[in-house]
């Protein structure tokens, strides 16, 4: 088998359960959106987002309470706006920091992580979440601070995870070729993807979901299944 030198892992779904993300952040993000962009909303940062959310939606000298209702829209919707997710970010970053809430991993996955970089392997999250968001949910993790396992992190910035020449984008970045890269995602749209790029490639399909009758990639239940190739 082709030798595995970094994994590039997913958050929801893959290392954590989509419910936190559901059922935690979002309502958090969406309760405090407006407030924040209230108190917030003429610093550089906040207002470039903004622009960005307007300019996404077509929507030409938008007042500031129409784009906030937009993003609204958006949060329920999920839609993998980079504007968005950057925004959520800046007020999760909030609770985070108030205790509100500790980002679910699943109860393997933080001594998997430990034991693969500890074999040398390098690790990497690419998840539509902001780079800061990300950083954000592994450093307060229920299995605390997880940051320094990772090597990098990639969001949306790199490109939509859904196309392949994002994955090269990584692996560029990375500084190796796709084929010594094994990505681990629970969405095969991402999957498909990854290996068009020449990644090697794991589809998590965690309890209780029903294993697929017909696999198109590597199926595993949980990180203690994965072997990667050394």
């Amino acid at each position: 088998m082709t030798e595995i030198r970094a994994i590039v892992t997913d958050i929801e779904g893959t290392t954590s359960s989509i419910d936190f993300v559901r059922d935690a952040l979002f309502p958090f993000a969406r309760k405090r959106l407006p407030a924040f962009v209230e108190t917030h909303g003429d610093h550089p940062d906040v207002q470039h987002w903004l622009h960005e959310a307007a300019r996404e939606a077509g929507m030409i000298e938008a007042e500031r309470q129409e784009v906030v209702e937009l993003l609204l829209q958006w949060i329920v919707q999920d839609r993998k706006s980079t504007a968005l997710k950057a925004l959520q970010g800046m007020i999760w970053k909030e609770g985070y920091e108030s205790g509100a809430y500790r980002a679910h991993v699943y109860p393997e996955v933080a001594a998997r992580l430990r034991a693969w970089r500890a074999d040398g392997l390098r690790l990497y999250v690419y998840s539509s979440g902001s780079v800061p968001a990300q950083q954000l949910f592994f450093r307060h993790s229920e299995a605390g601070d997880l940051t320094p396992l990772f090597a990098g992190y990639f969001d949306t910035e790199t490109g939509p995870k859904r196309e392949a020449q994002s994955y090269r984008r990584i692996a560029e970045a990375v500084g190796e070729e796709p084929r010594h890269l094994l990505f681990l995602s629970d969405i095969v749209e991402e999957l498909d993807a990854a290996r068009a790029a020449g990644f090697q490639t794991a589809w998590l399909v965690r309890e209780p979901q029903p294993l697929p009758e017909a696999a198109s990639h590597p199926v595993y239940r949980d990180f203690n299944a994965i072997e990667p190739a050394r």
